[in-house]
């Protein structure tokens, strides 16, 4: 038996793979990639590695076995059918007969179209018969923070979001709620909607850049349509600066507040405050 996380080299995986090694034995852990070089350093520290590729279902073969746990971590490739890569995952899970599938989906309160792919794969993963957990992540502080570059040039968070609250969270505390499920008892077939115990404005994150930088950054609210332009005027392809300036009305709407509490129950603590993702990129 293995804990299985996929894309386990991105982002959100690297965090998960640090954090289950910190609570089970690194022989236990398989980390499917589709670069081995990228997980030399989890290789070094005896993780099991596999070579798949979402594109690829012949390489999901025999991938898993019966009573794992995986961790499907959506993929990012919005151009690649994210649906049809997701299903060979739950596909070759099903066919190995594993003990529960947890999959990163997004706010059931999303109505964007970046959630389309998301509430397909979930319908996918229900009909599949396979117990679940649905960890429906909601936005990372570091979606902002890791961008602060032309934000403190310019001296201005140029968002489509009106007044519109976002509870955001950081990586690592979505990250210990999936390896809390992957490690703990009782989340077959459970769904948890979760998100940063305080929702905050983009008005205060642009005050709280000004308090850290001792710079005046001040918040431009922009229509959609002159965001996704902004955002194709820095190289995003227009398909993918349509769909995040969507997640920007969808801000606005109220729809990326979640007031679950299921994050900070799952994790045990509070989820990490924006003000300390600032800190950290500021730093960075």
């Amino acid at each position: 038996m293995s804990i299985v996380v996929t894309g386990a080299t991105g982002h959100l995986g690297r965090h998960v793979v640090e954090q289950l090694l910190e609570k089970v034995p690194a022989e236990e852990i398989t980390a499917v990639v589709r670069d081995e070089v990228k997980a030399a350093d989890f290789a070094a520290r005896g993780v099991q590695l596999a070579v798949a590729d979402y594109n690829a279902p012949e390489t999901f073969d025999g991938l898993f076995s019966a009573g794992d746990k995986v961790l499907l971590i959506s993929g990012n490739e919005f151009d690649k059918g994210r649906v049809r890569q997701h299903e060979v995952v739950i596909d070759a899970a099903k066919a190995a007969g594993v003990a529960l599938l947890a999959y990163t989906s997004a706010p059931g309160s999303l109505t964007a179209a970046l959630a389309d792919d998301h509430r397909a794969t979930e319908e996918v993963l229900l009909a599949a018969g396979l117990p679940y957990t649905l960890l429906r992540n909601g936005w990372y502080h570091e979606n902002y923070t890791e961008n602060l570059a032309p934000v403190l040039e310019h001296g201005a968070v140029v968002q489509a979001a009106g007044d519109g609250r976002v509870s955001s969270a950081a990586r690592a505390d979505y990250a210990a709620a999936a390896v809390a499920v992957l490690t703990g008892e009782g989340h077959e077939n459970k769904t948890y909607e979760l998100g940063g115990d305080e929702a905050w404005s983009f008005a205060e994150y642009a005050a709280e850049l000004s308090r850290q930088t001792g710079k005046e950054i001040a918040y431009t609210p922009v229509s959609v349509e002159a965001f996704a332009g902004i955002l194709t005027g820095a190289g995003l392809p227009g398909p993918l600066a349509a769909i995040l300036a969507g997640v920007d009305a969808s801000v606005e709407k109220g729809e990326l507040v979640v007031s679950s509490g299921d994050l900070s129950r799952l994790i045990g603590r509070p989820t990490s405050p924006l003000a300390e993702a600032v800190a950290a990129a500021l730093k960075g």
